[in-house]
């Protein structure tokens, strides 16, 4: 197969490099129809091979901790595009085989070849097995012909032309699967910009949905005839009062065993002179305006610099790494240091890389921030830590995986 995916690639290549305007509008256009049609039978082929690694346990062998995570990092995609693909190259090897030879014929796309599986899966359980292999029958003739969110529509009456003396009954069961469906795809995506700002994508459940009307609608109001802010604004400020009272209410879970907080590290004497800007723990940087109003509500702590007044190191006599100490944790590392992790310190417990069992001492020089995945593996499995010369945690893989054991960093923390 990749002796073959090779010449593909190949006579790909020299279709990129070939010029479009000589051609005509006839060829234009089945040149596009060609080139899309061999983009979905590409995508068959990925699915097989995505399937055949979450099969064997490829990702969780090379230290991710499922195959999404892996298929981010490999191929540079986002984790719910490669949790979709996971789920699509599974649903495929194990449902009705016409909807992937659909699919490797270049007669459906991805889109559709999803709608289809759903449908299928539904009407599997309400009819069985032959009412299902009718059903994916009519839906690839109408792909065609049909969008996806249109296929998923005529979806959910697919009986009434396979089988019309049980659509009512399958009706119901449709509504129920497309529920089921919703609790299965609810996610949300917080995706940091460069600027500090973060982008909200996902998807709520209905119920979800509903409580979030509840909680921001009574907030999102014109605060009056001058209230010049956009309704998208008005949303957003809704939001982060929320977020406000949900902090004050000092009812949240504990993260590394310290109480939900915003950290802001700055200079106190500039602070003082109100000319200090100021770092979030999460490495973004803030106005000196924005630190004075966010100071006027605070506890004011010594900033994580290692100054005198801060204990970084405490010997044998504690274990956990809690206040100063995982403070000054995150400021170095910004979350789970394993490479290709981005898991942030709220998510992150405190590793001894020399354990404090074996009679590591608990101070900075000796822990590093691992999420929950990422600290087990090191534990079980052959990776080894240490702290290289600019003070940064590195991780050298065990020699099966990279013979050469060349130390790796993670680089999604990395402040700049």
């Amino acid at each position: 197969m990749v002796e073959e995916l090779a010449q593909a690639d190949d006579a790909v290549a020299a279709c990129v490099d070939a010029a479009a305007w000589p051609l005509t509008e006839h060829e234009l256009i089945a040149a596009l129809d060609a080139a899309h049609r061999l983009q979905q039978r590409l995508a068959a082929v990925t699915l097989t091979l995505v399937r055949e690694i979450d099969g064997r346990g490829t990702a969780r062998a090379h230290g991710a901790s499922t195959t999404a995570v892996w298929l981010r990092e490999r191929l540079r995609m986002t984790v719910p595009a490669a949790r979709r693909l996971v789920d699509l190259a599974t649903t495929l090897d194990t449902g009705n085989p016409a909807i992937r030879h659909a699919l490797a014929d270049g007669t459906i796309t991805q889109d559709q070849a999803r709608v289809i599986a759903d449908t299928a899966a539904t009407v599997t359980v309400t009819a069985g097995a032959e009412v299902a292999e009718k059903a994916v029958g009519a839906l690839v003739e109408w792909a065609g012909q049909f969008d996806p969110t249109l296929l998923r529509r005529m979806g959910t009456r697919i009986l009434d032309h396979v089988a019309p003396d049980l659509a009512d009954a399958a009706a119901a069961a449709a509504l129920a699967a497309e529920d089921a469906r919703a609790t299965r795809d609810r996610h949300l995506t917080l995706s940091a910009q460069t600027d500090g700002r973060l982008r909200l994508t996902g998807t709520l459940d209905a119920e979800t949905a509903g409580l979030l009307r509840a909680a921001i609608d009574p907030l999102s109001a014109p605060a009056g005839p001058d209230d010049g802010r956009s309704p998208g604004q008005r949303r957003h400020d809704a939001l982060a009062d929320v977020c406000r009272l949900a902090l004050h209410t000092g009812d949240l879970p504990e993260h590394g065993g310290d109480r939900a907080q915003i950290v802001i590290t700055t200079d106190y004497d500039t602070l003082t002179r109100q000319l200090g800007s100021g770092t979030l723990d999460i490495g973004v940087r803030l106005t000196p305006d924005t630190v004075r109003r966010l100071a006027c509500d605070a506890t004011i702590l010594p900033a994580v610099l290692g100054g005198t007044s801060q204990v970084l190191d405490v010997g044998r006599q504690r274990r956990l790494i809690t206040g100063p100490l995982r403070r000054a944790l995150v400021l170095r590392d910004g979350g789970c240091a394993f490479p290709g992790c981005d898991r942030p310190p709220r998510w992150c417990a405190a590793h001894h890389i020399h354990h404090w069992a074996d009679g590591g001492p608990t101070n900075l020089d000796n822990a590093v921030l691992l999420c929950g995945h990422h600290h087990r593996h090191i534990h079980h499995r052959e990776w080894t830590v240490r702290l290289s010369d600019d003070g940064h945690p590195e991780f050298i893989p065990p020699a099966w995986l990279d013979p050469d054991q060349l130390p790796r960093r993670n680089h999604y923390h990395r402040r700049t």
